[in-house]
């Protein structure tokens, strides 16, 4: 019978990641303004622009001497909160910074981009939106990132001589689509640790978990309409995979034969055979998954059948694998272990595809019609370093693969990037832009250069101590 793969992960897993973002508005001191209703989508709140969610005011960055360099406007509009600032030295330049996945709770608000202060020293404006909505809502990001360039205008008087796109995570994925629905917008973009792949990254959750049971001997059925009990049922059936694999939340995984299997089988199908693998592989199954299925690790904290996975903003399931050949080492010939998992894993079939407008899930074509630049963590199993690899594949497709230069960084964290590695990456960008000659990336669809023990270390600037791997040469002068 047809079966239904509906990955939640996205919308369970980044709240690791923004969970001290995702505090309530209760939380904040009384100096904040109390959220005001949504003008444009009912039962929304939006959160106080001139606030942290931490109770940190919003203020001009400062000088050595506590004088102001910048000047900032917040404000509301169409039910998204933002925040502009412009710096006294201001270049004419713009950067729109797009926010990644919040959740899926009923308050919006704004913050500020990694690279603020970075922005501000080298003469370029930002400027942020909220979002009106939460959710995995690409399409309503795209709107209110891009509506940032008008808003932009009309509160400072002032005329942009160029937009920079930038954004994280799903703000990766906003950014990829924001250039090609509006071509003529933007100058460059620079998204990093993105969702360039759209629905391919529910691909690889829904080939995370089948492979685990498969090797596992532990026959699942994730039905087309999840049971109301569909939690209990699953942890019952992660209960048993878990185990024969080697893996516990919380815990260091001590992997069994089949669980060796199933790290090959994630490494191959997250981006290849690639140094420190091993150590990004033991950091996430190590990692709990968040409630209610906490217990649980990391991998298998979505309930792979749930429908409306994207907080109903995609009905139906946007995942397939039914001709997916799952491969566990890169020899010639196939083992006997590889034959029989292929013979016995589940086969899900798509009933939805990514969107080609804004709608459900954007699609991302791989059409770039100005430089991008993008990074991404090679060790990251969250939003693997495969989407890079998707939209390099698309890219070249369409033609268009001198627009585009990717940057592997030896981390194992979701966008688990230091300051000065995304800051190289701005400036080579802007360099690009500028004097029209391509700055230099990493080889990610070669396969023997992506296995290399040297993998990642050129644009790798900074500690990144979770991620081990042989050590980079004394010779790079980055790392």
């Amino acid at each position: 019978m047809t079966m239904r793969r509906r990955c939640l992960a996205l919308l369970a897993v980044v709240l690791a990641v923004v969970t001290a973002l995702s505090a309530p508005a209760s939380a904040a001191p009384a100096t904040c303004a109390a959220p005001v209703p949504s003008t444009t989508h009912p039962g929304y709140l939006v959160f106080d622009p001139a606030c942290d969610v931490s109770g940190a005011a919003f203020t001009p960055l400062t000088d050595a001497a506590g004088t102001p360099v910048s000047r900032i406007w917040t404000g509301i509009r169409d039910g998204a909160s933002y925040r502009i600032e412009v710096p006294n030295r201001w270049n004419g330049r713009l950067v729109v910074y797009a926010h990644g996945y919040r959740g899926t709770g009923t308050v919006v608000y704004v913050d500020n981009p990694s690279l603020r202060a970075h922005y501000i020293k080298s003469g370029f404006a930002w400027a942020a939106s909220s979002y009106a909505t939460n959710g995995y809502d690409v399409g309503q990001g795209v709107r209110d990132s891009h509506s940032m360039i008008d808003t932009f205008r009309q509160v400072t008087g002032k005329y942009t001589r160029s937009v920079i796109m930038t954004g994280a995570s799903m703000g990766g994925q906003v950014t990829a689509v924001a250039i090609e629905r509006f071509p003529k917008a933007f100058t460059a973009a620079m998204p990093y640790c993105g969702v360039l792949g759209d629905t391919k990254l529910y691909d690889y959750f829904l080939d995370a978990n089948v492979t685990a049971a498969a090797l596992a001997r532990v026959k699942v059925d994730f039905p087309l309409t999840p049971p109301a009990d569909y939690q209990a049922t699953w942890r019952a059936q992660v209960n048993q995979i878990a185990p024969a694999l080697g893996v516990k939340a919380g815990s260091a995984p001590v992997l069994t034969a089949a669980g060796r299997e199933w790290s090959n089988a994630v490494e191959r199908r997250s981006g290849g055979e690639r140094p420190g693998f091993d150590s990004a592989f033991a950091y996430w199954n190590a990692a709990p998954a968040l409630a209610p299925l906490n217990d649980l690790p990391f991998l298998f904290g979505v309930y792979p059948g749930l429908t409306g996975g994207t907080g109903g903003i995609a009905p139906g399931n946007v995942t397939d694998n039914r001709f997916t050949y799952y491969k566990l080492s890169d020899g010639p010939l196939p083992s006997i272990a590889e034959l029989r998992l292929n013979a016995e894993v589940l086969r899900v079939q798509r009933t939805a595809t990514a969107d080609p407008g804004l709608a459900g899930i954007p699609r991302v074509n791989g059409t770039p019609s100005i430089p991008v630049l993008s990074l991404h963590d090679v060790g990251d199993l969250f939003v693997p370093f495969s989407m890079e690899q998707e939209y390099a594949q698309r890219a070249a497709r369409n033609g268009r693969a001198n627009l585009f230069v990717s940057r592997a960084i030896r981390g194992v964290g979701h966008c688990d990037f230091t300051e000065a590695e995304l800051a190289q990456g701005f400036d080579d960008l802007i360099r690009w832009v500028r004097t029209g000659h391509r700055p230099a990336g990493d080889a990610i669809l070669d396969r023997r250069a992506v296995a290399s023990d040297s993998f990642g270390c050129r644009f790798t600037n900074g500690p990144h101590p979770t991620f081990v791997a042989p050590t980079c040469s004394p010779y790079n002068p980055r790392y």
